[in-house]
């Protein structure tokens, strides 16, 4: 078993050329996940007050809706990442395409319908 040739050795790229890249994607999502969750859990512990009003508040404010939309899109695009390798390693016949296309509406979809909610509450004050 062979290392492939010299250039790909030096570029990182694998027999899919796309290797290097994902790998740098998923570390560069995880320590972003890693902030932002540890930002959310300090903003909620700072909450005088854990009821609807008190959190509906919370999210209208432009300072709390921005890193919670960056938390959503990090989260699903890392999910998206790991999920993907799992089907690449795991299925290797026509259900792969299949469930690739499956993976990536469902995240889109899951994603989008989070941020419009955010988004709905942080220009409206109600939620969606």
């Amino acid at each position: 078993m062979g290392n492939g040739t010299n250039l790909g050795r030096v570029r990182g790229l694998g027999s899919a050329q796309e290797g290097a890249q994902h790998w740098w994607h998923q570390r560069l999502t995880a320590a972003a996940n890693l902030l932002l969750t540890l930002w959310f859990m300090i903003a909620i512990a700072r909450l005088p007050a854990y009821d609807y009003a008190t959190v509906r508040q919370w999210v209208s404010s432009a300072w709390v809706a921005i890193p919670l939309i960056l938390l959503v899109a990090s989260v699903f695009y890392h999910f998206r990442l790991g999920l993907q390798v799992l089907i690449e390693d795991y299925i290797h016949d026509e259900l792969h395409v299949v469930l690739m296309i499956v993976l990536n509406f469902f995240t889109v979809g899951t994603a989008a319908v989070a941020i419009f909610s955010i988004l709905r509450i942080a220009f409206t004050g109600t939620p969606a």
